[in-house]
């Protein structure tokens, strides 16, 4: 390909304009997808409780909390990809960029279909006994786990893409993409769950129907593209289109830290769940957990997420590209966005939790207690989550993947779950104690991140493929 061509396939201000900018480009269309996205479970979830009941507003949760994990796993191939597309477009390697594409696709496909699929199918029921979900859940949860499982390989596909996009400096497609989605997902689980004349109401299974037809299709569209061009990234021409086993290796080099880290931070939450769940007052607890840390705190979240991915996409490419202290500067520079955003959601989590719960219809006064005890440490909490993200996203966008697994597994399990623990064995456990634990975990966390970037020793990370080296 000539450099002009490569030059006009990639942003190079991204290498070579104001960072500031760079990094805001990346990150405000993950943060607007993310949002939209958020919305469509709690319209799946408002369908499905009105038509079938609590049992099945339970199921969809159990099996999301299952599916969650594989999918986690699987996707983390594609953070190793993310990692070789961020570097080899900041090198203006455009054919290395286009064959890891079209590995990472290949791989995707054939876990899903060889791996997930079958094996998704047999182990659902023991999976969902696991939970213990109980009868009535398991009846709506078994039919729409095995739908998930078997039918997911349009939303690996889309989830390879858009992380191949953003790395390689779009942003905005994977956007559109997400946002055309959410909405076609959201037209079929209407349909497909109530009913609409000759279609019959599927209920729960009628989400799963949805969520996998979108998938499929936004999956078809985006594998024409990439076979006939026009985005910043491709599937190449002239080139052999089986396995590349050099490339696959280094997916898996840097993707597979990040999928255990992913897991042990599900298990992680899920031992919390049970700690919570032990409280005196653990139904009050677990209403206000639910609305302040899954909902409420997402506020947060969702921002620090977008600024991870672009902190990765931005700090891998500007190391690709030979610009080691850029790659740096825009790891603060992302860090600093998310602490503005973190401390003005903060102020109304500490001076206005209980408006904020009102809006879910939290009114019983032992619940609105612990829920403004919990936001207001929440408020505090933000500040460490937002930056321990950015910083995370430098460490892996840049090759590091391992210490975020490290850090995660320290600061994310053995802090909060050893101070309940030794709480409980020496005394009372009250939910504010539980709630310190999360702070704790979450400074933690920030603590290590941020020293472990200030080491530098991403600086030296290289990654090779037959023929590249970067």
């Amino acid at each position: 390909m000539a450099a002009g061509e490569t030059a006009s396939r990639y942003d190079r201000s991204i290498v070579e304009g104001p960072l500031r900018a760079a990094v805001w480009k990346i990150a405000w269309p993950t943060l607007l997808a993310n949002i939209i996205a958020g919305m469509q479970g709690i319209v799946d979830h408002v369908l499905v409780g009105n038509l079938r009941g609590f049992e099945a507003n339970a199921a969809i949760g159990v099996s999301w909390q299952i599916f969650i994990v594989v999918i986690v796993f699987i996707s983390s191939l594609f953070t190793g990809m993310s990692v070789l597309v961020s570097r080899f477009a900041g090198a203006g390697d455009s054919a290395t960029v286009d064959r890891v594409v079209y590995q990472a696709f290949l791989t995707a496909i054939g876990l899903s279909l060889g791996i997930l699929a079958p094996v998704g199918y047999v182990v659902s029921p023991w999976l969902l006994d696991l939970v213990n979900a109980t009868p009535a859940v398991q009846a709506e949860a078994l039919p729409y786990l095995r739908i998930l499982f078997g039918f997911s390989s349009g939303m690996m596909i889309f989830f390879m893409l858009t992380g191949a996009l953003r790395s390689a400096g779009d942003a905005r497609t994977p956007m559109v993409l997400g946002i055309a989605m959410t909405v076609l997902n959201l037209v079929f689980n209407v349909v497909l769950i109530r009913g609409v004349g000759p279609i019959p109401s599927f209920g729960t299974r009628g989400s799963a129907m949805g969520t996998c037809i979108t998938g499929g299709l936004v999956a078809a569209y985006a594998l024409w593209r990439l076979w006939t061009g026009g985005w910043v990234v491709a599937f190449p021409r002239g080139v052999g289109l089986g396995p590349d086993w050099s490339i696959i290796r280094e997916l898996f080099r840097f993707g597979l830290p990040t999928g255990i880290q992913g897991i042990a931070m599900n298990i992680g939450g899920v031992l919390m769940l049970s700690f919570i769940g032990s409280l005196a007052q653990s139904a009050a607890a677990q209403a206000a957990f639910a609305v302040s840390y899954s909902e409420l705190f997402s506020l947060i979240t969702w921002t620090s997420v977008g600024l991870m991915g672009a902190a990765a996409a931005v700090a891998g490419q500007n190391l690709g590209a030979g610009h080691p202290d850029r790659a740096d500067q825009a790891v603060r520079i992302a860090a600093r966005y998310g602490l503005t955003v973190a401390a003005f959601v903060g102020l109304f989590f500490l001076f206005f939790p209980r408006q904020l719960l009102a809006i879910f219809g939290m009114h019983d006064p032992v619940v609105v207690d612990i829920g403004t005890q919990l936001l207001r440490v929440l408020s505090l909490s933000g500040l460490f989550v937002t930056v321990a993200l950015a910083f995370t996203g430098g460490l892996q966008g840049t090759g590091d993947t391992k210490s975020p697994l490290y850090i995660s597994t320290i600061s994310q399990i053995f802090v909060p779950l050893g101070i309940c623990f030794v709480i409980r064995q020496t005394g009372t456990l009250d939910p504010i104690d539980i709630w310190l634990a999360i702070l704790a975990g979450h400074t933690t966390r920030c603590v290590l991140s941020v020293l472990r970037f200030r080491q530098g020793q991403w600086r030296s990370i290289t990654v090779t493929v037959s023929g590249s080296t970067h």
